[in-house]
């Protein structure tokens, strides 16, 4: 049984590992090759590129500088903690690896913006509209601890319609450029394996979690 544990222990890291990796290639390529603002089409007008840098949590929500972004980069950290925690705990109690691994993912993705929010700032010099960042530049970094802004790029403008083509629609549906877009907010890896995991433990792991 101890065994099968181990196991399951193993191959959470690996899944923690592979969604970190992947996303801090790409939020460091995005970093070093793309100025702030900048898009790329990928495949034709439905995903995009577009690097934004954003101080709150998934997708951009709770935004803010500061003390705000101290308490949310403090607020990560003790989630991971808690996160590895119940991994642990699970992992030598045998439970089985897809709530490990729905777990697991929402474990990486807190880590790949912990990484942002606590390294960028002394690593990268600032990103601009103009200008691309440098790594680890001679006159250091943009922010300080714990003050790096997390980097999103993924955007999914699968819908945008304008609004004289939508006149029915309400007008809380466009945003400051007249157009409806689904799916607006931009977000990065991290944020797709935190929402993966948790519709993952929410549709495939229910009997689980109602047991709790």
């Amino acid at each position: 049984m101890k065994k099968n544990g181990n196991r399951g222990l193993l191959w959470s890291f690996v899944v923690i590992f592979l969604v970190l990796l992947f996303d801090q290639i790409l939020k460091i390529w995005v970093k070093t090759s793309m100025t702030l603002g900048q898009e790329i089409p990928v495949i034709g007008n439905w995903f995009n590129l577009l690097f934004i840098e954003n101080e709150g949590m998934a997708f951009g929500w709770l935004g803010g500088g500061g003390v705000m972004k101290l308490v949310l980069s403090l607020f990560r950290i003790v989630a991971v903690v808690a996160l590895f925690i119940i991994i642990f705990r699970l992992s030598k109690k045998n439970t089985r690896f897809g709530v490990l691994f729905g777990i697991a993912l929402i474990t990486a993705g807190a880590m790949g913006n912990i990484i942002d929010s606590v390294f960028y700032g002394r690593i990268f010099s600032e990103s601009t509209y103009q200008q691309v960042a440098t790594l680890f530049p001679d006159g250091g970094g943009y922010a300080g601890w714990l003050h790096g802004r997390v980097v999103d790029m993924l955007y999914f403008p699968i819908i945008d319609v304008a609004r004289e083509n939508a006149t029915w629609l309400p007008e809380l549906f466009f945003g400051p450029d007249g157009h409806f877009i689904f799916f607006r907010p931009i977000f990065n890896l991290a944020d797709a394996a935190i929402t993966i995991g948790v519709f993952y433990m929410l549709v495939f792991q229910w009997k689980w979690l109602k047991s709790l």
